[in-house]
């Protein structure tokens, strides 16, 4: 028998190293990596790829991202899985030295929790570490890729409530300082989870602005709207009739305010008694019977306000269409309001952002964070109040089918 051939140590090295033997090395590297990737995501998914698991299930996949990847046996183009909620990121491409990532992950959590750029060197002076201004916006600078995947992702299943909201902040443009403004959409999915779906930051309110905003939307998936709900402005109301075409309903919470903002101090308290239990009413018929009993006792000492109520009876009252354990959740956009607050809480020790982007990074930041805990929290709304929803959307289909039908005959 022949004796087989053995290669040295160094000539097995330099096989791997040079020609073929690279290829083979970094093609099986590729494929390990893309195991160990596909490993992670079927934990954080519940289910292997493939595998029906609807109880331990919490997302799905939703695709692949390109990445290069620079090692040792050459340029890897890797496929990041992606996911319909959440996100992830390969363990194996965290920084390698202990040091660097302390140094990211201090600057980005000072960044989002609020602290500005002018402020995080003296934080990360603190740990002993040195580093100028131009870096720590370059480091906040890798959050724009999670925030631009949160904002482009697509809406998948149908979202029948939508709320929107939005609130004013500082930023330079063009050599001034600006009021804009920045806008929430947050919606309930089909499957009865909440998620905040878009963000953006406009020149102001105005009809054109909400009009592109919805159409994104729209673009990215964004289907099966029955009830929005918002604020009295008449351009957003205007843009909701136009690109969604559904019911709205005015926030109980605002117009309370405005109407106590048209009575004196002493007359606030009898005001607020007649107009709270309209939104608490056991039925649609009964809040309307309230109304009508406000506007008589309202006609001759507040008559502005009486004018109000009658003028916006229909949109205050549009809630009480869908089901009653929907009703709570449905008259006012105080689902927005904790976001608002913790958006707020931040913003407000930068005070001055220095561009549209920096606003939009720090804001995204932090609804990506409430995102991840509203996906592993309980439902918003239950599959039964769900279904009910579900049958009164068929059943008023059918109604405005035969209407047509009718009409056409």
């Amino acid at each position: 028998m022949a004796e087989r051939k053995r290669m040295t140590t160094e000539e097995v090295v330099g096989y791997l190293l040079e020609g073929e033997g690279l290829d083979f090395l970094r093609e099986s590297l590729a494929w390990v990596v893309q195991q160990l990737m596909e490993a992670e995501v079927s934990e954080l998914v519940g289910a292997a790829r493939g595998e029906r698991a609807p109880e331990e299930r919490l997302t799905h996949r939703n695709g692949y991202r390109s990445r290069a990847w620079a090692t040792r046996a050459g340029e890897l183009e890797l496929a990041i899985p992606k996911l319909r909620r959440g996100s992830y990121f390969p363990s194996f491409l965290e920084p390698r030295r202990r040091s660097e990532q302390a140094l990211v992950s201090v600057v980005q959590e000072a960044y989002v929790a609020g602290v500005s750029t002018r402020k995080v060197d003296q934080v990360v002076e603190s740990l002993g570490l040195r580093i100028s201004k131009s870096e720590v916006s370059r480091i906040c600078a890798g959050l724009d890729e999670q925030v631009d995947a949160f904002r482009n992702r697509p809406l998948e299943g149908r979202y029948p409530y939508l709320w929107l909201d939005a609130k004013v902040e500082k930023v330079r443009d063009g050599g001034r300082v600006v009021r804009k403004a920045l806008v929430l959409a947050y919606g309930v999915h089909e499957s009865g989870y909440r998620e905040v779906i878009a963000l953006d930051v406009g020149e102001a309110e105005t009809e054109a602005f909400w009009r592109s905003f919805l159409r994104s939307l729209v673009e990215r998936g964004l289907g099966g709207v029955q009830l929005v709900v918002s604020d009295a402005h008449a351009g957003l109301k205007k843009a909701i009739a136009q690109v969604l075409g559904c019911p709205w309903q005015r926030c109980s919470v605002h117009f309370l305010r405005e109407a106590l903002g048209h009575a004196r101090r002493e007359q606030q308290p009898m005001l607020a008694a007649l107009l709270r239990p309209i939104f608490t009413a056991e039925t649609a018929e009964q809040a309307r019977e309230l109304v009508g009993d406000a506007l008589e006792r309202l006609r001759k000492p507040l008559p502005k306000i009486a004018e109000l109520l009658e003028e916006a009876e229909e949109d205050l009252l549009a809630f009480y269409a869908f089901p009653a354990d929907h009703w709570p959740k449905l008259r006012s956009t105080n689902p927005l309001e904790r976001v608002n607050r913790e958006i707020g809480r931040r913003t407000d020790v930068v005070g001055i952002f220095p561009n549209d982007r920096s606003l939009i990074r720090l804001a995204a930041s932090v609804v990506i964070e409430q995102n991840d805990e509203w996906l592993v929290g309980r439902r918003y709304l239950s599959n039964h109040s769900l279904e009910a929803l579900h049958h009164q959307d068929k059943k008023e289909d059918k109604t405005r089918e035969e209407t047509r039908e009718l009409s056409v005959a």
